[in-house]
């Protein structure tokens, strides 16, 4: 299984890493900016929601091309939140996949700027498209707006620098990854059915499992955290610790997360058999997330 979704991987980020790269480079803008943006883009990722979205699409019978820019604007919001996360006035942190952060390669304001721009052009790339109808559009915008928003993914990174040094329930945590990382990986798989055709009882289930793969990629996170091998992560082992944040392993203890992560998993896969998609390549996606030691 590994190698098959590891093979799908590569392929679907090389794919949607030209996708993203000819679209800035094809913007008029101050060229350290432009190199800000496309360093942080560059800089790899696993490209999971775009993928989660591709794979939704084809699995219940839609064209894959049509996800593009949804996906394309949907990473460039992710990236955006990186950029930010990283700065001094939030996480701090020096390192991310192994290269420096953007404001240490470059400079605060710039790399503020980058996930501004980011940011801001992430709705350009959907309204522009000569691939969807203009409900399609107002939908999809609709639905990202809020996922990465003040009700979304922003309120989630707002509640977790407030909860860092305070002693939190499991689920006021778990209330804050699935506004924080749920979010966007619900509308991934929401936007892939809706570009399908699905039904909207169909698109409720994805969203569910769009929620519980949030939880199941944060729980593995804060595991590896703890057990991971920093040269394969690319960043500091411990450092949760070391900032006392609360984490699933902090509250449940390393094998309660790892039992609750499983509890998820059963769930995950009991929603993809709802909409019949429980033998296609995006169920093999939820062993990977759970699995996965990076």
């Amino acid at each position: 299984m590994g190698h098959s979704i590891q093979n799908m991987l590569e392929r679907e980020q090389q794919q949607l890493n030209t996708a993203l790269t000819s679209y800035i480079k094809e913007l008029t803008i101050p060229d350290r900016l432009k190199e800000s943006v496309l360093y942080s883009i560059e800089a790899g990722g696993k490209r999971l929601r775009p993928l989660l979205m591709k794979l939704t699409c084809t699995g219940l019978g839609g064209d894959p091309e049509k996800v593009y820019p949804a996906a394309v604007a949907l990473e460039m919001i992710h990236t955006y939140s990186l950029i930010h996360d990283d700065l001094p006035a939030m996480d701090d942190d020096t390192y991310r996949r192994g290269q420096l952060t953007n404001h240490k390669k470059y400079d605060e304001a710039t790399a503020i700027l980058a996930g501004d721009g980011l940011l801001t052009n992430s709705f350009h790339v959907i309204t522009t498209s000569n691939l969807y109808t203009d409900q399609e559009k107002v939908n999809i915008v609709t639905k990202l707006s809020k996922a990465s928003g003040l009700e979304g993914m922003v309120a989630g990174q707002y509640l977790d620098m407030e909860a860092e040094n305070q002693t939190i329930t499991i689920s006021n945590l778990e209330r804050i990854h699935h506004l924080k990382t749920g979010r966007l990986i619900s509308f991934a798989v929401v936007i892939g059915g809706f570009l399908a055709g699905a039904s909207l009882g169909t698109m409720e289930i994805l969203k569910k499992y769009g929620d519980y793969l949030g939880i199941i990629f944060q729980i593995q996170d804060d595991i590896l955290d703890i057990e991971g091998d920093q040269a394969i992560i690319g960043k500091r082992v411990g450092s949760d610790i070391d900032n006392e944040k609360n984490t699933y392993p902090s509250i449940l203890g390393l094998d309660g997360a790892k039992r609750y992560k499983a509890k998820y998993v059963n769930e995950a896969v009991q929603c993809l058999q709802e909409v019949g998609l429980e033998n296609t390549d995006l169920a093999l996606i939820s062993s990977y997330l759970s699995e996965r030691n990076q």
